[in-house]
């Protein structure tokens, strides 16, 4: 692959991560220890992510189990959880926090797959500005030493490339929509 192309290759493959690292955020009615990634905690004045302050484990399907490593750090960790946007009151014992997860109603997982999707075109909208960035950079270099030729070929392996990230955005958008609909 030319280098020129590498570089737009690497940035629609980053969109396409994010999209997933996203996704992974999304709660689909089990218990997912990644739906806590975005939590930071206040460990002694500093913003810590959640799973550098104690152990997390799944020990049912609609679970999770917060054991931090210093019992100071359990009202840090349930303040943390209120504070976050994943809106499941966090149950304290003294030791360890646990997240119930309730069953999604029908209504709730609807609107997640909206939800779904509009991330999803978000992301091929990403796509498609780099895609528009790459053809201006192109466009650029036929004023200088790079024939109409080079530049159409140029041209052709960026909007390839274009076409497999879309159709990469929408299996990933098919994929969690199922598991999201899945009861």
């Amino acid at each position: 692959m030319d280098a020129r192309v590498k570089t737009y290759d690497d940035k629609m493959q980053k969109a396409l991560d994010f999209l997933l690292s996203d996704y992974q955020t999304i709660r689909a009615g089990r218990a997912n220890p990644h739906v806590l990634d975005k939590i930071k905690v206040d460990y002694y004045g500093t913003l810590t992510p959640i799973q550098q302050v104690g152990n997390i484990t799944v020990p049912e399907a609609r679970m999770i189990q917060i054991a931090p490593w210093e019992k100071s750090l359990i009202k840090a960790v349930e303040k943390a959880i209120l504070a976050s946007d994943i809106g499941i009151t966090p149950n304290n014992d003294g030791s360890v926090i646990r997240l119930v997860f309730p069953e999604l109603t029908e209504e709730r997982r609807k609107e997640l797959v909206k939800d779904i999707k509009k991330k999803g075109e978000e992301c091929k909208v990403a796509v498609r500005n780099i895609r528009r960035d790459a053809n201006d950079a192109f466009k650029k270099l036929a004023k200088t030493e790079v024939s109409e030729d080079e530049i159409k070929d140029l041209e052709d392996a960026v909007q390839k490339l274009t076409d497999k990230y879309i159709k990469d955005v929408d299996k990933a958008i098919d994929e969690k929509s199922k598991e999201v609909l899945t009861v």
